[in-house]
C-alpha cells in the first residue's frame, strides 16, 4: 500500500500496522554492533540478569527503527518529500528477545497550526501523529515506545503527485 497523501489524512484516524515482528537475539545484537553501542544491559547475560530486569534489554535504537520502518508503507511512502525530524520519543516499558511488536498510528493534527515555510517559499504542511508500539506482557498489550511526531516535512496533496519527481529540497 502506497503512503497516505496530505488531503488523504483526517484527524482522528488510526492506522494498525500490518507488520509485526518477534525480536531475535540476532535483531539485538546486530543493532548493537552496527551502532558501535557496547552497553552491556543489550549484550551481556549476567550483567542484565544482576539488573532489576533480569535479562538483556533490546537496543533501543531497534525498538524506534522498527516503529518508524514498518509505519511507512502506510503513511509516508511516495508522498513525503523530505522529512526533517522526529520529536518527542519514549520507552515506557521494555522490550525483552523474544517479545512481538506490533504499531499503530494516529493522526492528532493536519495542517493548520502544523504549516512550515521553507526559505524557497514552498510550504511543507505537517501532519502530527502519534505511533505506538506495543508489546504483549502476560496476555495484555502495554507501549514499549511511543512518539509523537510532527511530520515537519513537505507532504505531497494528490494534485501535486505529479511534480513529485523533479522537487529536491536544498
Amino acid at each position: 500500500m502506497a503512503g497516505r497523501f496530505f488531503d488523504e489524512w483526517q484527524v482522528g484516524d488510526i492506522i494498525a500496522h500490518a507488520i509485526t515482528r518477534t525480536v531475535t537475539e540476532t535483531d539485538n545484537v546486530l543493532v548493537s554492533a552496527l551502532t558501535h553501542n557496547p552497553q552491556p544491559m543489550h549484550l551481556d547475560h549476567e550483567v542484565a540478569a544482576a539488573s532489576e530486569f533480569g535479562k538483556p534489554l533490546v537496543n533501543s535504537i531497534y525498538t524506534f527503527g522498527l516503529m518508524v520502518g514498518v509505519s511507512v508503507s502506510d503513511t509516508t511512502l511516495g508522498t513525503l518529500v523530505a522529512n526533517l525530524g522526529y520529536d518527542k520519543l519514549v520507552f515506557p516499558a521494555p522490550v525483552f528477545v523474544g517479545d512481538t511488536l506490533r504499531s499503530e498510528s494516529e493522526c492528532l493534527a493536519v495542517g493548520g497550526d502544523a504549516i512550515l515555510e521553507v526559505e524557497d517559499d514552498r510550504v511543507g504542511v505537517a501532519v502530527e501523529r502519534l505511533l505506538n508500539l506495543l508489546v504483549a506482557v502476560g496476555g495484555d498489550e502495554q507501549p514499549a515506545a511511543r512518539w509523537h511526531q510532527r511530520h515537519a516535512g513537505f507532504f505531497l496533496s494528490n494534485a501535486e503527485r505529479v511534480h513529485s519527481q523533479t522537487f529536491s529540497p536544498r
